[in-house]
């Protein structure tokens, strides 16, 4: 049959993508399920009507302040750190680049308790470098908002680092030699070239830092303690609020889902098909 040049055909499947057998999509959609279900429930139980109150309760924006000083302060770290670094691992041929790049990666896959473990005894008054710290220069990390930085650093820095190494080796350096054959020097091509190229990348790495530290829980409670005011975030907040104010635990749960959400939704062209 001739379809006139006025009518468009409906688009149909993509005849390149054969369809999974139908067992198959079922455990699909019960893996969907798994995943749904809690944020389901924790919508389900939130107090809408009480929101406003219960966040605007004088714990709860003392975490939300900590939280915010902590995680911008955290996510500044990783991008002045870790955009070095960045470029070391994606630029440079190191003897042993498997074992930087595992080392790099590590915090993404270590239990946070066990994050925090390591900080106290490397940063610590007694640690392997805080002993030095301390008596040096008088600084002292742990169970202060600076110790709750460097735990949100340590577990953030991952996810900046792997996000813009991924764009370096993507984008090459043909236009970096380019603007070198032209005169360029070193720094002027980095802000001239290869910063703008991996923008994307950059705020992708950026938001994605921030979104880890804000979230972060237990190496900042096993480094940083739990203080009102110093290193209380949301997260802790929330743990405490579980036994004296239910419906606190939950407003503070959407407000942080919200913020992933966020993030996810903001970077959703990097993961999703077109």
């Amino acid at each position: 049959m001739n379809v006139s040049s006025g009518a468009r055909a409906a688009p149909g499947p993509d005849p390149g993508v054969s369809r999974p057998p139908a067992a198959l999509t079922a455990v699909g959609f019960v893996a969907l399920g798994l995943l749904a279900l809690p944020l389901v429930g924790l919508l389900q139980r939130a107090p809408w009507s009480a929101l406003p109150s219960v966040l605007g309760e004088s714990e709860v924006l003392e975490a939300l302040r900590v939280s915010l000083v902590v995680s911008l302060l955290a996510t500044a770290a990783c991008v002045v750190l870790g955009l070095p670094l960045a470029f070391v691992l994606a630029r440079r041929r190191l003897r042993f680049g498997r074992v930087v790049r595992a080392i790099v990666m590590l915090p993404m896959v270590l239990p946070p308790v066990v994050a925090g473990t390591a900080l106290l005894f490397a940063l610590g008054r007694r640690g392997l470098v805080g002993q030095w710290l301390d008596s040096w220069f008088g600084v002292s990390l742990p169970f202060t908002t600076a110790g709750a930085v460097v735990a949100a650093a340590f577990v953030a820095l991952p996810f900046f680092v792997v996000t813009v190494e991924a764009a370096l080796r993507q984008a090459g350096d043909d236009l970096d030699e380019a603007a070198a054959t032209l005169g360029a020097g070193a720094w002027s091509t980095l802000a001239h070239v290869t910063l703008p190229t991996i923008r994307p990348a950059l705020a992708a790495g950026t938001a994605l830092a921030w979104a880890r530290a804000v979230g972060e829980f237990g190496a900042t409670l096993t480094f940083a303690g739990n203080f009102p005011g110093r290193t209380r975030t949301l997260p802790l907040e929330t743990y405490l609020a579980l036994e004296r104010n239910p419906e606190a635990a939950v407003a503070i749960s959407l407000v942080l889902m919200a913020v992933a959400l966020a993030v996810l939704i903001t970077l959703r062209d990097r993961w999703m098909p077109r």
